[in-house]
């Protein structure tokens, strides 16, 4: 396959390239940021904007590709207006003219994600039915209304990622990660909360499972990419085992909102805190997503959460000590 995949210098797509790749594909990564060390390989990084209407035609009349992954996004959940998703709408809209323009694509790929439907919002009744989390998750509603109405000759999927971890993932590794690391990481006692995450290597595995998977069985169709759906509580104790040889520590949740009010007034202040309300709510909210019929589909990933765990632990330690990016 002759694969186009946009935003292939970033986390997940660095893990895409560098499975792509040793599966003996074709893969061009159109990307506006050089790739970094996980997957990184200039020969095949093509700098263009998907803001770049005119230069994404060009890139796809000369290339021709078979198949397209579409990872390019911006992701912030602190933006405070749809306007700074314009890589996620206008982008989106950009790249499906760009497909259109040539025959030769067979199948796409396009991410959007879990919060299109917020947390505790209850089970969706058909995959239309929206209930977007943040200006994030309207933008990736925006993305997928723009796919279906795009008149694709192709065949198409969607995929809504959840919580995606693993090496490479510099969100957590500056945040949650490195103050699990420093021992300062509490977290509530008993936690019943159920949500889904995805090992990276195990996400990448089920997209490329989405690309070679039988046409009617993915085509105009949605995927949750994702482990499955477990306790909160295991997920924070793989990773702290590995990373530190023990659990995190807990305590009751009532000190952890006391500790949310102070982190609000402290933002209202300008001041930084780890903890405060919305990250609180976000944190004692049950959500699972309809991961099944991928799991049905493809079968289970291949990597454990034990392996996983100790994968991300090892790059951890490496990265901290300057040794890796």
């Amino acid at each position: 396959m002759k694969i186009v995949v946009t935003g292939g210098s970033g986390f997940i797509g660095g893990h895409m390239l560098e499975l792509l790749r040793s599966s003996g594909h074709q893969v061009i990564n159109v990307d506006i940021r050089a790739p970094d060390n996980i997957g990184a390989s200039d020969n095949i990084w093509r700098k263009i904007s998907i803001l770049d209407r005119e230069g994404l035609g060009e890139l796809f009349r000369e290339i021709q590709p078979s198949h397209v992954i579409h990872l390019a996004a911006y992701a912030s959940m602190e933006a405070r207006s749809l306007d700074d998703f314009l890589a996620n709408t206008k982008g989106t809209a950009n790249l499906l003219a760009a497909i259109k323009s040539v025959p030769s694509v067979e199948r796409v790929i396009i991410t959007s994600t879990q919060h299109v439907r917020k947390p505790g919002s209850g089970v969706a009744a058909s995959d239309t039915d929206y209930a977007p989390y943040m200006h994030y998750g309207e933008s990736k509603v925006i993305t997928e209304r723009l796919t279906r109405d795009a008149g694709l000759n192709c065949a198409w999927a969607i995929i809504r990622p959840t919580a995606v971890w693993g090496p490479g993932n510099l969100l957590l590794a500056e945040g949650l990660w490195k103050v699990m690391a420093r021992g300062r990481y509490f977290h509530p006692a008993a936690d019943p909360v159920v949500r889904s995450y995805g090992y990276v290597k195990n996400v990448v595995w089920q997209i490329l499972g989405l690309l070679l998977a039988d046409r009617s069985a993915v085509d105009r169709k949605v995927f949750y990419v994702a482990d499955g759906n477990g306790r909160q509580l295991e997920w924070v104790n793989a990773v702290s085992r590995e990373l530190t040889g023990r659990d995190v520590r807990t305590v009751p949740l009532w000190v952890i909102r006391a500790l949310a009010r102070f982190g609000d007034c402290a933002r209202v202040a300008g001041l930084s805190f780890p903890i405060y309300g919305s990250r609180l709510e976000n944190l004692i909210t049950h959500n699972p997503v309809p991961v099944q019929p991928t799991l049905d589909l493809l079968g289970l990933p291949p990597y454990t959460l034990h392996g996983g765990a100790k994968e991300t632990a090892a790059w951890l330690k490496a990265y901290y000590q300057g040794q890796v990016r």
